[in-house]
């Protein structure tokens, strides 16, 4: 072959492995719960809002328009402080596993370790080393 031969050649393009579906980054979905959280306490806030309009509009005394009301931050309340605390759990859950991924991860480098140092004794040491294990 000739140098403007291989000059000329291009190069194969590089097949790149298949990779996994990217997941989204735990800051991502923190702030996915925050956008969300700060969303829902809004309408809620909103929708409070509503109801003591309504409220004050249509009734004329004040145990009236406390008993609507109420009833009504009884229930949104109720609403708001669920979705928080599966929010709390999730979070708790995410960090729970991460760290059991953590151990794991330690385990076998453990028993990697302990493989390679196995390996390079001789086999009555290894022995009596398996044995106390």
């Amino acid at each position: 072959m000739t140098q403007a031969t291989l000059a000329g050649a291009a190069p194969a393009p590089a097949r790149m492995p298949a990779q996994a579906p990217v997941q989204k980054s735990a800051s991502s979905v923190d702030l996915a719960r925050i956008r969300y959280g700060a969303g829902l306490i809004v309408a809620a806030f909103a929708l409070l809002g509503v109801v003591v309009g309504v409220a004050v509009s249509q009734f004329s005394t004040a145990s009236d328009v406390t008993a609507v009301v109420g009833s009504v931050t009884t229930v949104v309340g109720t609403i708001i402080g669920a979705f928080f605390g599966v929010q709390a759990g999730a979070a708790g859950k995410e960090a729970a596993e991460a760290g059991r991924a953590k151990a794991e991860a330690g385990r076998a480098q453990a028993e990697n370790a302990a493989r390679v140092a196995l390996a390079h004794l001789e086999p009555a040491a290894a022995t009596e080393v398996m044995k106390l294990l």
